[in-house]
């Protein structure tokens, strides 16, 4: 008998987040999560870590997302396994949304590139069994940490990698995060002024973030628009149209 002795890959198997400061809170976000899923009917729905989640907390939230009807699932500290574990237990029920946005990844500073690009593609695969009436975007990796370091390569290697897997996967998009947009290109470093902890990314840097990924979002739910009034249309025609005997 064969044994198949190939690793299994950590950031692709589904696991919730361990207790060990004994507080909860971690699995009291996703239930909370869970009633506000069924309290709402999101049109897009924001999935991830503490990039996605602290976004709620801008005003560009206010002004530019939440008109859009968007739900926030974004968790602080959450790595590709932890996101998966929660599309697998209902955070992804009972709700139609027309646009997924997926950002997650830079947690896992102990995996490898290949590791991670794996474990997030294993969460597309999921988003979409469950929500496959959903267009999905693929949020890149923003680059990390004040200096160049090894964090900012994996993540650039994470990105190609998902740039290319995603343009095979239908109703994905890839939306690639320009390191020029927070690395100063001279000198190789990145501003407090966009990032306040060189991981986080304050006002300004979420205007960066945003611009793009709104422009897609809008896109996307305007094809969504254009498919609808199309089947209207049609059913329309089809009910003045005589029936052949």
């Amino acid at each position: 008998m064969r044994i198949n002795t190939v690793p299994m890959n950590p950031a692709a198997v589904p696991q919730p987040v361990e207790d060990v400061q004994g507080d909860d809170r971690w699995m009291s976000q996703h239930h909370r999560f869970l009633a506000e899923i069924k309290e709402k009917e999101p049109e897009v729905v924001f999935i991830g870590d503490s990039l996605i989640r602290n976004l709620s907390l801008t005003q560009l939230w206010k002004q530019m997302f939440e008109p859009l009807h968007c739900l926030n699932l974004g968790i602080g500290g959450d790595q590709t396994q932890n996101v998966l574990w929660r599309v697998l237990n209902g955070e992804l029920e009972e709700i139609s949304p027309k646009v997924i946005v997926l950002l997650v990844g830079t947690n896992n500073y102990d995996h490898t590139a290949e590791q991670v690009t794996d474990g997030i593609l294993e969460i597309v695969h999921v988003i979409q069994s469950k929500q496959p009436q959903a267009q999905v975007i693929v949020t890149g990796i923003p680059p990390r940490g004040e200096k160049p370091n090894p964090l900012r390569e994996k993540i650039i290697k994470i990105n190609g990698s998902l740039a290319e897997e995603c343009e095979n996967l239908q109703n994905v998009t890839f939306l690639n995060v320009d390191p020029s947009l927070f690395v100063n290109q001279s000198t190789g470093l990145i501003s407090a002024t966009d990032m306040y902890d060189y991981l986080h990314l304050t006002q300004a840097g979420y205007q960066k973030l945003s611009d793009s990924l709104l422009e897609e979002i809008q896109n996307l739910l305007q094809e969504f628009i254009k498919v609808e009034n199309t089947s209207i249309i049609t059913e329309s025609i089809e009910g003045d149209l005589p029936n052949e005997k």
